[in-house]
């Protein structure tokens, strides 16, 4: 490995709906994060690597952070307050919309971090030049230390200059992961969280955020792979909404998933989808370590 090689891990942070995950899917230049306008959408800590051969830069999306009304959101904010203890650099992103104060508890914690920070204040196609100029003095006042820079992921406006600047300030270090490894989930993961976000974009209400998808076959053949997945859901009435009048609601899922997860390994997928009741998973421990939940 020749010298002065640079590695980090740049984790990105921030309340639901600000836009993290387009902007870790903009970074890594591959979806690899689930986008719905649905608050909550990312569940996991989701690693996307960048590498090059003077680099390798370790992003790290995490869920919103939120006060949890079950053990499913304790974790999902033990992932984002993780993300503080092992970052060389932290992205904060806010936008042009929330209030400043939104989540002033994890705002404290952030102030108290003795590494770099990068706010980054997006959607700002949604705003004015004056407007904008108010909340960069408003944001500078709380995170004195902190480099602040407009950005709008949607619209890629500004991401390359972030980009630029995390690449000066992560430290020289050999490469954490293979040179040829783009993320340390496996290939389930992705094709679950893939189901998972149609499931968002499909059904109403308090529905999506009870499913879990649950990969029970993962086949690859020549030229086709072959996918069983089960949708749990926490009540009968759950259930009978995500298969729909005579399965329709299902088999729309399932066509809607099976498309991109053909897009995401550039193969044909055979997919097969089955709905199950699991009482109440949401806050069982042990439903929820089983689900990858449970930080070590």
């Amino acid at each position: 490995m020749q010298q002065n090689h640079r590695s980090g891990f740049v984790n990105i942070v921030g309340n639901p709906n600000v836009g993290k995950s387009t902007l870790m899917n903009r970074l890594v230049g591959e979806k690899l994060s689930i986008i719905t306008a649905k608050a909550q959408t990312t569940r996991h800590r989701i690693i996307g690597i960048v590498n090059t051969p003077e680099y390798q830069v370790v992003y790290s999306d995490t869920p919103g952070v939120l006060r949890p009304n079950y053990k499913l959101q304790e974790q999902m904010l033990n992932f984002s307050l993780s993300a503080l203890q092992d970052a060389d650099v932290l992205l904060y992103v806010t936008d042009v919309v929330e209030k400043i104060d939104k989540n002033d508890h994890f705002l404290t914690k952030v102030q108290q971090l003795d590494l770099p920070v990068l706010l980054l204040i997006n959607k700002v196609d949604l705003t004015s030049q004056a407007e904008l100029e108010k909340m960069v003095e408003q944001w500078s006042a709380l995170l004195p230390k902190a480099e602040i820079y407009p950005i709008s992921a949607s619209n890629n406006f500004g991401v390359d200059i972030v980009q630029k600047r995390v690449l000066e300030l992560i430290p020289e270090s050999p490469p954490y992961f293979e040179k040829d490894a783009l993320t340390d989930k496996p290939a389930r993961f992705f094709v679950t969280e893939i189901i998972r976000e149609k499931a968002l974009l499909l059904y109403q209400k308090e529905v999506p955020y009870a499913i879990e998808v649950v990969v029970e076959e993962f086949k690859e053949e020549t030229g086709i792979i072959r996918i069983r997945a089960l949708i749990l859901v926490e009540r009968d009435t759950q259930k009978g909404i995500v298969i729909g009048h005579k399965g329709e609601s299902l088999k729309k899922l399932g066509t809607m998933a099976r498309k991109d997860i053909e897009r995401f390994f550039e193969k044909k997928v055979y997919l097969q989808l089955y709905v199950k009741v699991e009482k109440d998973w949401r806050n069982r421990d042990n439903m929820l370590k089983t689900f990858g939940y449970k930080l070590e």
